[in-house]
């Protein structure tokens, strides 16, 4: 498939997450749009429906290849684990640390806010528990294992 028709599905197949379109997702899947591909402005299809919540679109990128930990590159974007776990989305959160998502990936390539700090900013105490038991540390673990000398 040439570069222009890539980058065509791929804006297309980021504006359907975004909608929440799941025919139209799946149809585009099916016609070679690359599930990871960002459009444009940087967002990626997965980023754009762990946002809204739309578990049937998230299952449909992720079964289609999608990788959990690529961040989307708009100024206002990150991964989508945390970008579901800032809105409480939990069975997105468990879709996606169920394909591998890493629970403590921060943003920002590393130096944003984590998934948990997300969370619990937006008092999801339910995302926030299923964070926590699939390895998420809390800052302040994170702080007292780097000040731990090694033994």
């Amino acid at each position: 498939m040439n570069r222009r028709r890539c980058k065509k599905l791929s804006g297309r197949l980021v504006q359907a997450a975004m909608r929440e379109e799941a025919g139209t997702v799946r149809a585009l899947v099916r016609a070679g749009a690359d599930p990871d591909g960002a459009n444009a402005d940087g967002t990626t299809p997965l980023y754009a429906a762990a946002v809204g919540g739309a578990t049937e679109i998230v299952a449909c990128l992720l079964d289609a290849g999608a990788s959990p930990d690529v961040e989307s590159r708009d100024e206002t974007d990150g991964t989508p684990l945390c970008a579901a776990a800032a809105w409480g989305h939990a069975d997105v959160v468990r879709q996606l640390l169920a394909h591998g998502a890493d629970p403590g990936l921060r943003e920002d390539d590393g130096e944003g806010r984590s998934p948990l700090e997300w969370a619990r900013n937006g008092h999801h105490t339910k995302t926030a528990e299923l964070l926590l038991a699939a390895g998420a540390q809390s800052p302040d673990e994170t702080t007292r294992a780097a000040a731990t000398p090694a033994g």
